[in-house]
């Protein structure tokens, strides 16, 4: 991450936010990032994991189901069951 100030959490998209978390793995993997500094980008990492799940379970909400009639013609859609 540069100097400047980081972009607001709750207004990334999906993949800019799996971005920018995949980089924050990669440094606290490496272990070469100071204790203060670690604690700060894994903060950050958590918010970022949030609004992925959020993005996720939105997009999961907006999928259809394709319904058949009984010789398997489409007639509609419905909402999908993700539990």
């Amino acid at each position: 991450m540069a100097d400047a100030a980081p972009a607001d959490v709750k207004k990334l998209s999906f993949e800019r936010a799996m971005e920018e978390l995949e980089t924050i793995v990669k440094r606290l993997e490496d272990g070469k990032v100071p204790l203060e500094e670690s604690v700060a980008i894994y903060e950050r990492g958590e918010a970022l994991k949030r609004r992925c799940e959020e993005l996720l379970r939105q997009a999961e909400a907006r999928v259809d189901k394709i319904t058949t009639d009984a010789q398997g013609q489409p007639v509609g859609t419905e909402p999908l069951d993700v539990q």
